[in-house]
């Protein structure tokens, strides 16, 4: 049987690092409630993560910003979307790439891009369209290539979360 959807160690530490970033913006007021820290504006357009102790010393996350390295040919950003946050890992056996991003487009429309531009490079869907009420799309290649897709929409917004486990000469 084979699994399809498992992340490695290091991809793991780098979405930890994804989350820790999004985290420190944050502070606790006295009730309890997260609220914006000072010290991070708005405008910032992006941060990059230290790799954690854990991660490979290739791997690279970045919040705002598709992370230098990142295989955009094999992910591509879908049009009009806008990245949330991204990670790449290409020292790893298979290489790990993450992204998330959010647009203005109904689920089937983000669904139906992705499906194109992985079936377009010799993925292919595996059955099943859904994970409990979230949209999540798995895809293959060859034995140990791997792709998985998940779209949750809410007030016209999709917000998706696309990452894979490729060959690292896939990974370009």
């Amino acid at each position: 049987m084979t699994a399809i959807g498992y992340l490695k160690p290091a991809g793991l530490a780098a979405l930890a690092a994804v989350g820790a970033l999004v985290l420190a913006g944050c502070s606790q007021t006295p009730s309890g409630q997260a609220q914006p820290s000072p010290s991070v504006s708005a405008s910032q357009s992006a941060l990059t993560a230290s790799p954690s102790p854990s991660a490979s010393p290739n791997t690279s996350a970045t919040v705002g910003a598709v992370v230098a390295g990142f295989p955009q040919q094999l992910l591509p950003l879908m049009t009009g979307a806008t990245v949330v946050s991204s990670s790449f890992d290409k020292g790893s056996t298979p290489a790990t790439a993450a992204l998330v991003g959010t647009v203005t487009a109904p689920t089937a429309a983000v669904i139906d891009f992705y499906t194109k531009a992985l079936e377009g490079q010799g993925f292919k869907a595996v059955p099943g369209d859904k994970v409990g009420g979230v949209a999540s799309k798995d895809f293959v290649r060859g034995d140990n290539e791997t792709v998985n897709l998940s779209v949750v929409e809410a007030a016209g917004v999709s917000t998706f979360t696309i990452g894979a486990n490729v060959a690292a000469e896939s990974a370009k």
